[in-house]
Formats: C-alpha cells, sequence, structure tokens
C-alpha cells in the first residue's frame, strides 16, 4: 500500500524511470524495473543513504538519487533513476548557444582588434611614410611630435634629435671636406704657377734653385697637411677599434720633445716636474702612445711657434684622479674673441700671417684627449702668452 502511494506521487514525464524501495535491513521491498536495474544498489549504498540521509550521483546520463524516507514511524530507503531528457536537451542548447557565441565573439574581437590596432599604429603608419622621405639632401625634414606627452611622440622626438645630430654631422663633413680642398688647393696651386714660371724661359742656376725651394716649401706644407688628416683619421676610430695599453706620460712627453728639437732645430722645449713621482701609476694613463704622443707634439710646437723665443715649457704635476700637464709660453698670445674658437678644424686666428699651418692640431688635439676621457683647457692673456692645460685620469 505504501508502495502504491508512493509511486503515483512521482512525476510521469521523466525518460527511463527506475524506483527500488528498501527497508533499512537492505531488503527489496518494490522495484518496477527489476530485470534492467541499472542502479545496482548495495548493502554499502544503503548504509550510505541511512547514514547520510540522500545521496545524489550520475550513472552516464541517469541522474540517481537515494534518500531516507518514514512513513507510519518506519524508516525506507528509496533510490530513483531517472534520464532528464528535457533538461539534457536544454544543457545541450546552451552548450550550443555558448559555442556559437564564443565563435562569433572571436570573429568580432577579430575585427575589432584590427581595427583598433590599425588605428593604434596609423602615427607609427605615418612615421614611416615620413622617414622614406628623409634623404642625404633633405635632413632638415623633421617628424610630427604631436602632443609631446606619449610614448609615439617620444620616439618622435628622440629620432628628431638624430636628425639634428646627423644633419650637424652632415653639415660639418662638408664644411671639413670643404676646408681641406682649400688647404690641398693652395700649395698645389703655388706649386703649379712656380713650375708654369719656371718653364717659360731658362733661368740661372739660383732661379731654378730658389724656384725649387718653394716648390719643397709647398711639398712640405702638404705632408703636413697629410700627415695631420691621417692622424685625424685615427684619432676618430671607434674607441674598441684603438688598442690602449698601460702608458707612462713622462716617457711619451720625452719622445713628443725629442721629435720637435729634431724636426725643428730652433724650438726649445723645457719639460719641468712639479711633483716627485711616488708611485708609476700616478703618472700612467690607459691610453694610445702613438696618439697621445701627437697630441703633445702639436702642443708643443704650438707653443714653440707663437711665442717669441720658441720655447715652450712642459710641467707635469698630479692630484688624486688626474695626470695635470701644462705647456705654457710667452708668445703673443690668443685674443679672447678667438678662444671660443681655436679647437675648430680649420680655423686659424689673426697671427695665422705670421706662422705657417693648417688649423688641424688643435682640434686633433682635444679630440685625442678626450679619446682619452681627458679634457683640455686654455688661459691666454695678449702679449704675455698662453697656457694649455691636459687633465688625463691616471691609473
Amino acid at each position: 500500500m505504501f508502495c502504491n502511494s508512493f509511486i503515483k506521487k512521482l512525476p510521469n514525464n521523466l525518460y527511463e524511470e527506475e524506483v527500488a524501495i528498501y527497508d533499512t535491513g537492505f531488503n527489496l521491498l518494490y522495484h518496477d524495473a527489476v530485470d534492467v536495474d541499472k542502479v545496482k544498489e548495495t548493502r554499502g549504498m544503503i548504509d550510505s543513504i541511512i547514514a547520510l540521509r540522500e545521496i545524489r550521483f550520475y550513472i552516464k546520463k541517469m541522474q540517481v538519487v537515494g534518500f531516507l524516507y518514514n512513513h507510519n514511524h518506519k524508516d525506507y530507503v528509496i533510490t530513483a533513476a531517472a534520464e532528464d531528457g528535457s533538461g539534457l536537451a536544454k544543457l545541450a542548447h546552451l552548450r550550443n548557444t555558448l559555442l556559437l557565441l564564443f565563435f562569433a565573439s572571436l570573429v568580432v574581437i577579430l575585427f575589432v582588434a584590427r581595427f583598433l590596432a590599425k588605428k593604434a599604429f596609423h602615427p607609427v603608419t605615418l612615421m614611416i611614410d615620413n622617414v622614406k622621405k628623409i634623404t642625404a639632401t633633405n635632413l632638415d625634414l623633421r617628424l610630427d611630435e604631436g602632443n609631446r606627452k606619449d610614448e609615439m611622440a617620444a620616439l618622435a622626438i628622440t629620432f628628431n634629435e638624430m636628425l639634428n645630430r646627423l644633419e650637424n654631422s652632415f653639415d660639418a663633413q662638408k664644411h671639413f671636406v670643404s676646408n681641406i680642398a682649400h688647404e690641398l688647393r693652395t700649395p698645389l696651386t703655388a706649386m703649379l704657377a712656380e713650375m708654369q714660371l719656371t718653364l717659360q724661359k731658362s733661368r740661372s742656376n739660383e732661379e731654378y734653385k730658389e724656384s725649387i725651394e718653394h716648390i719643397i716649401g709647398d711639398t712640405k706644407k702638404l705632408i703636413r697637411l697629410s700627415n695631420s688628416l691621417l692622424d685625424l683619421a685615427k684619432a676618430s676610430y671607434d674607441q674598441t677599434e684603438i688598442a690602449f695599453k698601460e702608458v707612462r706620460l713622462d716617457e711619451v712627453l720625452l719622445d713628443a720633445r725629442n721629435d720637435v728639437l729634431h724636426n725643428h732645430s730652433l724650438f726649445k722645449v723645457a719639460i719641468e716636474f712639479k711633483k716627485e713621482i711616488e708611485q708609476d701609476d700616478f703618472i700612467s694613463v690607459n691610453g694610445n702612445e702613438y696618439l697621445l704622443k701627437v697630441g703633445f707634439i702639436n702642443l708643443m710646437e704650438n707653443g714653440c711657434k707663437f711665442s717669441g723665443d720658441h720655447q715652450s715649457v712642459v710641467s707635469i704635476s698630479y692630484d688624486a684622479e688626474n695626470i695635470i700637464i701644462d705647456f705654457s709660453d710667452k708668445g703673443a698670445g690668443i685674443h679672447p674673441e678667438e678662444l671660443p674658437h681655436i679647437f675648430t678644424p680649420f680655423y686659424r686666428g689673426i697671427n695665422k700671417k705670421f706662422v705657417d699651418g693648417n688649423g688641424i692640431g688643435l682640434f686633433l688635439t682635444q679630440k685625442i684627449i678626450h679619446l682619452h676621457k681627458g679634457s683640455i683647457l686654455v688661459s691666454s692673456e695678449e702679449n704675455k702668452g698662453t697656457c694649455f692645460s691636459v687633465h688625463l685620469p691616471h691609473l
């Protein structure tokens, strides 16, 4: 009677229903599909239901529920299993809908992402188009810097700064080449004119000798210019391409002095030490001996050329970080307006009419000192003399 009243209460819209009723002693009281019996209740399952009062689990697509039911003061264990066709259909429909929405969302996201990426990179595209227009003939073109606040503006600003450096470098190179051409043309023209005049008619031995001496003088100018340009090229190499080693500057200065005196018999160079050399490191640097020697020769010759007694005094000292070398003379000095330009290549002051030169020496010397992470300062007073002070970091 209990079984029939309970079965009538069950809904009738479940697919493949299966109901079983047991007492607490695992005795089957009712089963509507004994031959099929997909749940296959066990003693352990019944004990679990009694202990937990209700359990739920799945057998493939079937949902199973087991619970403890009290009727007329007596406990019964009921298991019911069925396939919720409607629920599974709804879940399948939901799955298909989600999959469709997922793939549709991917397509939409793809097109939106492409649109946004294209829009975001539009400034980069414009920048690329503008960069393609910049060539060696129009380095004055610049990129639009926009609001000068975001990353694209920072990139444009950096690129424009690089273009400024390139333009300055190209202009300096053009100026440098123009000056070289002028410096080469002057002695070559003089040599050609001298030889043409000499060939126009027969001359005495003295006149031929005088003409040859003029040509030799112009040839020496060309040699000095060529040597200066070669030294400048060496000093302009990448620092990683130049061999550096430990060098004692007093020895380099003595070698430079010997070369100056050998090449110019009238020149005088005095070297003095302001401090006693306590350790070799105090007078040693990490540098290129050849380039340092070229720089020191230029400063010695410069002092001797522009002083009435043709003498340059070199004094050596040092502090905690640097070796200090002063090249001083008692010459005509440098006009204050010319001081800012003396390290400009091919620049020559008002004293050029008294002394030969090509205006490369000081520029080359400064480049060599900077290559060795040093500095060069100049102080001068007209009609009293000039002092070039070189500071180089010692070991």
